[in-house]
């Protein structure tokens, strides 16, 4: 299973960007899908989590900002990022749990490779 981010990069204060998460390989389901980031000398944060069901969450300093939302066909997440602040300046990580289509059937968490997210003053 592979996941890759796309969507990254440089904006001003002020504005959107939104990433995508696709996953590949032998899937039979993805149970959830976060959304990390990782800011330079800071520890990785769980930024938001949308589970099979449809429920979301999110850290506090994205609530009203950020929307994480999932096409289950496609394998692939995204995560909108709206009145971006230079403080979400970080590589975000998209992360899957995964039931796997192998016999027996496996629960893994795969990460991708991350995105970079500048965000200027």
């Amino acid at each position: 299973v592979q996941l890759v981010e796309s969507g990254g990069g440089l904006v001003q204060a002020g504005g959107s960007l939104r990433l995508s998460c696709a996953a590949s390989g032998s899937i039979f389901s993805i149970n959830v899908m976060n959304w990390y980031r990782q800011a330079p000398g800071k520890q990785r944060e769980l930024v938001a989590t949308i589970t099979s069901g449809g429920s979301t969450n999110y850290a506090d300093s994205v609530k009203g900002r950020f929307t994480i939302s999932r096409d289950s066909a496609k394998n692939t997440g995204y995560l909108q990022m709206n009145s971006l602040k230079p403080e979400d300046t970080a590589v975000y990580y998209c992360n899957a749990r995964v039931l796997s289509t192998s016999t027996p059937p496996l629960l893994f968490d795969y990460w991708g490779q991350g995105t970079q997210v500048t965000v200027s003053s």
